[in-house]
């Protein structure tokens, strides 16, 4: 079993940044990615970022340049930093993980009920 708790959302203006924090206890595994997605009023959920152990990352293109994942394994932590929000960044965020996959196989999928463990998300609104 795997606990992970999202932190860090909030409201912003459009242009601003925003660093989400997702703290994860618990069985963890050496061959282990995590990601994050993110679930909009509708609830179409989008795959965003994804990190794998050997430290490879992989961006849907809606956030290419402007989102950057990191972990902290010391901490258990894994991290979003969005710059130049903008409006249709709008949804739940969730943090997300599994084991077994490279950070480019993960990232269409991690957004599937399938997919290993997710946290309860945190929310973020960017206004005009």
């Amino acid at each position: 079993q795997l606990l992970l708790v999202e932190s860090g959302g909030g409201s912003v203006q459009a242009g601003e940044s925003l660093t989400l924090s997702c703290a994860f206890s618990g069985n963890q595994y050496s061959d282990y990615v995590m990601g994050w997605f993110r679930q909009d009023s509708r609830n179409k959920r989008e795959g965003l970022a994804t990190i794998d152990s050997a430290g490879s990352t992989s961006y849907a293109d809606s956030v290419e340049g402007r989102f950057t994942i990191s972990i902290d394994v010391a901490k258990n932590i894994l991290y979003l930093h969005m710059t130049d929000l903008n409006p249709d960044d709008t949804a739940l965020y969730r943090c997300a993980a599994s084991w077994g996959l490279s950070a480019g196989q993960a990232l269409g999928n991690i957004a599937r009920l399938d997919f290993g463990y997710w946290g309860q998300g945190t929310q973020v609104t960017v206004s005009s």
